[in-house]
């Protein structure tokens, strides 16, 4: 990459083409050995030219920085907090904690100067790779502001780099700005000191930036935190696709511990794990509706392959459906708060990140997925009732995904094409065609983000091809937990075996 990063520079797009590493409205993300000093010292630099662009930054400027838990974090915030200096930015140095708690302070949430922010993790995604996450002074990078960031052109110096890109001087990181206190404050004063008083929590802490501070925070507001199984070893836990060990650690140290809950978060803090006291995970879209639920929200907005349960419940009196990414749901709760502003907003998607768009009494917005609020409002409700009844009590609606990696993208744009063919009669006897047999009679289509078929028997299949990856998604909805697996896996091995086939035989004679 020396040679492509000289006087003349390189726009992000160039350099994204060069590394392999992309940069999108979710920040950036790829292996740690190909986000070298260099790359992230030019990424960061790019989003602070944008920033410039547009009048939110400026010499003088301060930027908040913070990271996760990741071997390669405190390299890259190096690199991140040089170019901040080099563009003439002051660096806030937040340490190492969760996402939402240096939002809260960047955005100026706790009455606070607002400043970017920019935080380095890799979310859930293996330990051998990284991140960076993006944040304007009043919120997330959305989808408007990508294009302008991937066209910014971006000068390096080679004297500043090594044969290896990395940086021959870095900058020292400066005394930390402790945002933890005012993060977990925010709660105090919305839910009370005691609002988990007689309740005993287990707190899964693995290395997740956030472990102590959900075991803070669950002190703060008067309950028992029993922390366990840390570790110093990355393990990247995914709330959306739970791993199989992650289940069964949850389910055994519930039988052997007298716990109302378990709580946990991924590995940004920013998406929360919550259990019953039987140490089953709840699913995040569930997590999500029962805090829309806690918070009094008006509008509730939710991607298209959340389940069904916020409709069938009533418990939100208007829901808004979009794509997939928090940016997405960000821009709708945007919509719905300019529409009416006396309405409490609030967004969740699948992985439980919660998002609040609108100030709910003592708690102010935090339009960015937040793991805390959501495992503070489902563990209180332990107080009145089990959380197991609390879920019971919801309309049976149960969802489950799953995904076809190393699927050529041409074969998702043939599958859609098929499908998407012709008006809605045709889509629909077409579907009845192709999926009679494993769903029943189709009653509805939905091509908000990928194609969502509804069925008479209250079964859903959605099928997602990726945006940015060679693979295919399939999230399902039925009644039970054991039929929407098994109805995912039937229409896997269908879509594979018969429909893909038909889809790229009309593709060939077309």
């Amino acid at each position: 990459m020396n040679d492509n990063l000289q006087n003349s520079g390189a726009t992000v797009a160039e350099l994204m083409a060069i590394s392999g590493v992309p940069f999108g409205t979710s920040g950036v993300r790829g292996l740690a050995t190909a986000m070298t000093d260099k790359l992230c010292h030019a990424y960061a630099t790019a989003f602070l030219q944008y920033l410039r662009q547009i009048g939110e930054f400026s010499a003088g400027d301060r930027v908040a920085l913070a990271g996760d838990l990741r071997a390669s974090t405190p390299r890259i915030l190096a690199a991140c907090a040089t170019a901040v200096r080099d563009c003439g930015g002051e660096v806030v140095f937040c340490g190492h904690v969760p996402t939402p708690a240096l939002a809260f302070h960047a955005m100026g949430s706790n009455g606070g100067a607002c400043m970017p922010s920019i935080m380095v993790t890799g979310s859930h995604i293996p330990a051998d790779r990284n991140g960076i996450k993006f944040y304007r002074p009043h919120g997330e990078v959305l989808k408007s502001d990508e294009a302008g960031i991937v066209s910014q052109r971006v000068v390096s110096d080679p004297a500043r780099f090594g044969n290896d890109d990395s940086l021959l001087a870095p900058v020292v990181l400066p005394t930390m700005v402790d945002v933890v206190p005012a993060y977990i404050e925010r709660y105090v004063k919305h839910f009370g000191a005691d609002a988990l008083a007689g309740l005993t929590v287990g707190v899964y802490q693995h290395t997740a930036v956030g472990r102590d501070v959900l075991v803070r925070a669950v002190e703060a507001l008067g309950g028992t935190a029993v922390p366990f199984g840390r570790e110093t070893v990355f393990v990247p836990v995914d709330t959306e696709a739970i791993r199989p060990e992650d289940i069964a650690l949850a389910a055994q140290w519930a039988a052997d511990n007298a716990v109302d809950a378990i709580i946990s978060t991924d590995g940004d803090s920013d998406r929360p794990l919550v259990s019953d006291a039987r140490g089953v995970w709840l699913r995040g879209d569930v997590v999500g509706l029962l805090c829309a639920q806690a918070v009094g929200a008006d509008v509730a907005v939710t991607p298209v392959s959340s389940n069904t349960v916020v409709e069938l419940s009533g418990a939100v009196p208007k829901v808004v459906r979009t794509r997939i990414g928090s940016p997405y749901v960000i821009a709708a709760m945007m919509e719905a708060a300019q529409a009416d502003p006396a309405a409490c907003v609030c967004g969740y998607e699948a992985n439980g990140g919660f998002l609040l768009g609108t100030a709910v009494g003592e708690l102010a917005a935090l339009p960015t997925r937040d793991a805390l609020l959501p495992i503070i409002a489902v563990v209180q409700a332990a107080k009145a009732r089990p959380i197991a009844e609390v879920v019971a009590s919801l309309p049976p609606r149960f969802t489950f995904s799953d995904r076809v990696a190393d699927f050529p993208q041409a074969h998702s744009a043939a599958l859609i094409a098929l499908l998407s063919t012709g008006g809605q009669g045709e889509q629909l006897a077409r579907v009845a065609r192709l999926f009679g047999e494993i769903a029943g009679l189709p009653t509805a289509l939905d091509t908000t983000d990928g194609y969502r078929m509804s069925f008479a028997n209250g079964a859903v299949v959605h099928l997602r091809p990726s945006g940015n990856a060679p693979e295919l998604r399939c999230y399902t909805e039925a009644q039970s937990e054991a039929d929407a697996k098994d109805l995912n896996a039937r229409a896997l091995a269908h879509v594979l075996g018969a429909v893909v086939p038909e889809a790229l035989e009309a593709q060939n004679s077309g």
